[in-house]
């Protein structure tokens, strides 16, 4: 027995798709089920065929069922989860098999992001059992399955994981390269480093080991180069004996070899100071939600090229690897932001919530390791930053952080007070959030020299680390003009904008390394 069934596609968000406003802003369980017939040939060579279902993210809460056995469960929305599911498609070949999800949105003190549900009890003003989601950041909570679901089979010993982590100098580059292969000890492994045009450049065999590059084509960002985005292919082949026959593995990993370095006042990539000037962004647009969407994201980068942008934030969860994977191609740097928007309340700085923090984090650098476009890893946005358990939920965090991933500086995104923040001292790059003249001394745009200058100076008197403004702006409704300037209109935004950026331009000469505009598109709120 089922409630109402609804077709629903995937990858998208449910909320937008139907014309029943309850699901708009529906909060709990949802089941979604598919059947599909499978290849025989994935299923009768059932000692040597590993079939494998994938999901590149579920919001918020998922398990998930194969013919009514359960294979996987996750915590998490933005990241993908998988499972093994051979031993159960294999035992029934030819019958279809079938996919069931359920799938719950509910964000409490604990989840990432955090929120917290409010049961409305005063029974003159609200039906029985109402109630609400509360939530502390500004952007709707949309919820589905947002990423493609894939089916793929690997041979039982396979290649699991490869990580690779590159160093150089103008006339020679080394590849660093570990490879996991799961299901066997018994297995040889062979490497091949190839350029653009399909030359090897660098050959190496077993688990781990270092590739050397002769005059190296480095991987610049968009607008340092004229070729950005340089990538090599590293095809890993993996050879092992199992049953009696012969297993092969083969993957091949796009490559980007470049390096970074912080120092007190520059971002250097390659050796050279990078500047940020780039955006924050969202993943929605109307109708699918946060459901990938191909030709949004190809407009998307389109209009980043074309406004001259060099980078982003992943305000304030990790994006599609389908978006990551452009950024690497064509030379866009990310400040790369786990789902830790939001964390206001003091239970959200608990053991509870730093475990799951900490497995955030590993999912994320999991994912996203080998990226070039990856520069800086950002653990928060916004936190409550000047309560005192910050301090040891932030260390806690960056160490973490950095443990996993050494090759890489960390930060978080704050808005508090330069004197209060707590976790500060333990990130690599200051990003600030400020909105002068807009939520504060809104309509004064004459305050914002004095304010803006301030606040870098005493940030970098307070830590002398370099430092982004890492959001800024000013809403506008398109079309509505007012000269004198007034708050809302295309006038106000342009004024405000050109305030900040004589700033900017006298304080990136010391030690600002960065802007990133708030925001790039529209983007979908809760109603208020």
């Amino acid at each position: 027995q089922t409630g109402p069934v609804i077709d629903m596609p995937v990858p998208a968000s449910f909320n937008d798709i139907t014309q029943d406003p309850s699901l708009e802003n529906y909060i709990g369980w949802v089941w979604y089920e598919k059947e599909v017939l499978l290849p025989l040939r994935w299923l009768q060579d059932n000692l040597n065929t590993r079939v494998v279902l994938r999901f590149g993210s579920a919001h918020y809460y998922s398990i998930v069922w194969v013919n009514g056995v359960q294979v996987v469960e996750h915590e998490g929305g933005h990241l993908p989860f998988e499972a093994d599911i051979s031993s159960i498609v294999q035992g029934s070949p030819g019958i279809p098999c079938r996919i069931t999800v359920a799938l719950n949105n509910t964000l409490t003190p604990h989840t990432l992001p955090p929120g917290s549900i409010q049961y409305m009890n005063d029974k003159t003003r609200y039906p029985k059992n109402y109630f609400v989601q509360n939530i502390r950041f500004d952007f709707f909570n949309y919820a589905g399955i947002h990423r493609p679901v894939v089916l793929y089979t690997t041979p039982s010993v396979y290649i699991d994981d490869i990580t690779v982590t590159t160093t150089s100098s103008e006339s020679v580059a080394m590849v660093q390269y570990q490879v996991s292969v799961v299901g066997s000890t018994l297995y040889s492994l062979s490497l091949s480093l190839r350029d653009q045009e399909g030359k090897v450049v660098a050959t190496g065999d077993g688990p781990a080991g270092e590739l050397k590059v002769l005059n190296p084509n480095l991987w610049w960002p968009y607008l340092m180069h004229e070729n950005p985005g340089y990538r090599y292919s590293l095809e890993v082949k993996m050879q092992a004996q199992a049953n009696g026959v012969l297993l092969e593995d083969v993957y091949t990993l796009p490559v980007g070899i470049r390096t970074i370095h912080v120092t007190s006042t520059r971002f250097l990539i390659n050796g050279r100071p990078f500047y940020f000037h780039g955006v924050n962004k969202h993943e929605d647009a109307d109708i699918r939600g946060k459901g990938l969407d191909w030709p949004l994201v190809a407009k998307d980068f389109n209009l980043l090229r074309w406004l001259g942008a060099n980078s982003f934030r992943t305000s304030h969860y990790p994006y599609a690897e389908e978006i990551m994977d452009l950024c690497d191609a064509y030379g866009i740097v990310v400040i790369d932001e786990c789902p830790g928007v939001g964390i206001k309340m003091p239970e959200s700085f608990g053991n509870k919530s730093l475990q799951h923090h900490l497995v955030v984090m590993e999912e994320l650098i999991r994912r996203d390791k080998n990226r070039p476009s990856v520069v800086m890893w950002s653990v928060a946005n916004e936190p409550a930053s000047e309560l005192p358990p910050a301090a040891y939920y932030f260390k806690a965090v960056i160490a973490h952080t950095k443990a996993l991933d050494p090759s890489r500086p960390v930060t978080f995104v704050t808005d508090a007070n330069y004197a209060l923040d707590r976790g500060a001292p333990y990130v690599d790059v200051i990003c600030v959030n400020s909105y002068f003249s807009w939520y504060h001394d809104p309509g004064h745009l004459e305050v914002i020299p004095l304010q803006l200058t301030t606040q870098f100076e005493n940030w970098y008197k307070t830590y002398e680390k370099p430092i982004i403004q890492s959001e800024y702006g000013a809403d506008s409704v398109p079309g509505l003009h007012s000269d004198p300037p007034l708050m809302f209109s295309e006038e106000y935004q342009k004024a405000m904008l050109k305030e900040y950026h004589s700033v900017f331009d006298q304080k990136r000469k010391e030690y600002v390394i960065g802007e990133l505009i708030w925001n790039f598109a529209d983007f979908m709120t809760n109603q208020g």
